[in-house]
């Protein structure tokens, strides 16, 4: 753990430690095997599954960053979520919210028809439907706030006191703030989780994911696991993600001041039926947000007010905002969750989920904000025009 500020660590994490030549950057270290000093003595990397140099002070940087006791880095963000459910056994069971990421979903619900565990999903802002749940001994409460597409919020802290007085652990995604502008650990969870694709590398050109356990023996456990099921993630990913780590706090500042131009923008046009952002103070984690988050990030999402072919016409009109899955790149994205990002829910769990058929979400990236709103214009004239 550090004393550090977020954006030291993530700027200063292997600076000058290269002791053979002295490069200010450290070098990477693609080697998959390393010598054993003589026989008997376990080297502190062996294999590169289980360890490796770069991967190292990438997990150091991000443990330090959730002010954890350790950090796994895996090969994608949902390894990482599948590398804690290592975890449990077949009798334990998951509560987790209705409208997670569709990925989490899939995850979650089909390993638990395999039997490895058992999952409920519900509605945690719902306070009757979490002390129901709750009242059935969890052994793992997963959080995701705020929630992918529709950026709901839940109070991890209270959350976290509800699932420890019933012996439960407690797991966030964190993903769409990153540890700059929300630390779950710091509220009262044990388990903290990134996809780093997104925001962590923020440009789009490497997959990977990490675990931050709060305490050492977790940490422990999900070391031993990650090399067991070959989740960790290689050397390369690990130090391109090291390197646009460094930047993280300059660009979450440029996504949010961007973001926040474009919701003016977005509350001013009339095909704008619903947005959903936990800025907004009608929205109802308002408060909660200002209260365990740093920031509101650089994502946003709103329903279209048209139909099928309004929205297909909206989206093939945008030059700058790119059509595509992921977020927290430098670029801008749209997506439309219902065919992208959670078509593995059926269309009830969609439904229940809040998730409407002209769903948008955005990701902001850090192109200037006068021509990202200029975009969108253009696209929403188009839009009215085709309705005359």
């Amino acid at each position: 753990m550090s004393d550090k500020k977020s954006a030291t660590i993530a700027v200063r994490t292997g600076i000058t430690t290269d002791s053979q030549h002295h490069a200010v950057v450290p070098p990477l270290y693609l080697s998959t095997n390393y010598e054993f000093p003589e026989f008997g003595a376990v080297p502190k990397y062996d294999y590169a599954r289980g360890g490796n140099p770069t991967r190292a002070l990438l997990e150091s940087a991000l443990a330090d960053l959730e002010n954890g006791a350790g950090a796994v880095v895996t090969n994608c963000g949902m390894s990482a979520i599948n590398l804690l459910l290592a975890l449990l056994s077949p009798d334990d069971l998951i509560v987790a919210p209705h409208d997670c990421y569709g990925g989490t979903y899939r995850l979650f619900d089909s390993r638990a028809k395999k039997g490895a565990f058992k999952v409920l999903f519900v509605d945690q802002n719902d306070a009757q439907a979490l002390e129901a749940a709750l009242l059935q001994k969890p052994k793992l409460v997963w959080v995701e706030t705020p929630s992918n597409p529709l950026l709901r919020v839940v109070d991890v802290a209270a959350i976290c006191k509800q699932a420890h007085a019933a012996d439960a652990w407690v797991g966030v995604d964190n993903t769409f703030l990153s540890p700059v502008l929300q630390q779950p650990l710091n509220l009262g969870a044990d388990f903290v989780v990134h996809s780093t694709t997104k925001f962590i590398n923020g440009h789009s050109d490497t997959v990977g994911g990490v675990v931050v356990a709060k305490e050492v023996e977790l940490y422990e456990e999900l070391k031993w696991w990650g090399n067991c099921i070959g989740a960790t993630g290689n050397a390369f990913d690990s130090y391109m993600t090291l390197r646009g780590l460094r930047t993280l706090g300059a660009r979450m500042r440029m996504h949010e001041e961007n973001s926040g131009a474009i919701l003016e923008f977005l509350k001013q046009e009339p095909l704008v039926s619903v947005i959903y952002h936990p800025s907004l103070p009608a929205h109802p984690g308002h408060e909660i947000a200002k209260k365990q988050q740093a920031g509101f990030g650089g994502m946003l999402s709103f329903e279209l007010k048209g139909d099928e072919s309004e929205l297909k016409l909206f989206l093939a009109s945008l030059k700058l905002f790119t059509l595509a899955e992921s977020l927290g790149g430098v670029e801008s994205l749209v997506t439309h969750p219902g065919s992208m990002t959670h078509r593995a829910m059926s269309d009830e769990a969609q439904a229940e989920a809040g998730i409407a058929a002209t769903l948008l979400r955005l990701s902001i990236g850090l192109e200037d904000k006068a021509d990202l709103i200029a975009d969108l214009k253009q696209a929403f004239d188009i839009v009215r025009e085709s309705q005359q």
